[in-house]
């Protein structure tokens, strides 16, 4: 029985690295916006930050998840209630994005705004400074997600 569990540790490890499934809810969003976030996930990159991409559940495709402590990824969300006419807002590579909570040293979520979807990006502390994957995710949505004028605050 021993060696069966150790077999079965070793898979674990070779397989998935043992970290396992990363829980992110997905949101709900409208059909236009569903659409232009099942074109997002097409686009996403294996590696985010240097991290390689994990199983996220429940199965969605408009959740992603990299690394471990998990970066995730939701396109769809809602309008972040942080987002005002006062919002500090900076762009990475053509995507225009808010950090959440707003003026704090190192924010630990950032949301693509101005586009046809929200997009929230989790970063964890211990995968902090978020500006790589801001980067390597930034290509993806420009590409995927259009400019949207009127999602403003």
């Amino acid at each position: 029985m021993l060696r069966h569990g150790l077999t079965a540790g070793l898979l674990c490890l070779v397989l998935v690295g043992c970290t396992g499934t990363v829980e992110v809810t997905p949101p709900e969003p409208a059909k236009p916006v569903k659409d232009a976030c099942l074109r997002l996930q097409q686009q996403l990159p294996d590696r985010v930050a240097g991290e390689d991409r994990r199983e996220a559940e429940p199965r969605s495709k408009l959740t992603a998840a990299w690394g471990d402590p998990e970066i995730t990824l939701r396109c769809g969300v809602g309008k972040p209630r942080a987002y005002t006419k006062t919002s500090q807002l900076f762009t990475v590579n053509g995507v225009a994005w808010l950090p959440v909570p707003p003026g704090a040293e190192i924010p630990t979520a950032f949301y693509a705004v101005e586009r046809t979807a929200y997009i929230e990006l989790t970063v964890p502390e211990e995968q902090q400074p978020a500006a790589d994957a801001l980067v390597d995710l930034g290509k993806a949505i420009k590409a995927t997600v259009p400019k949207d004028p009127d999602a403003g605050p």
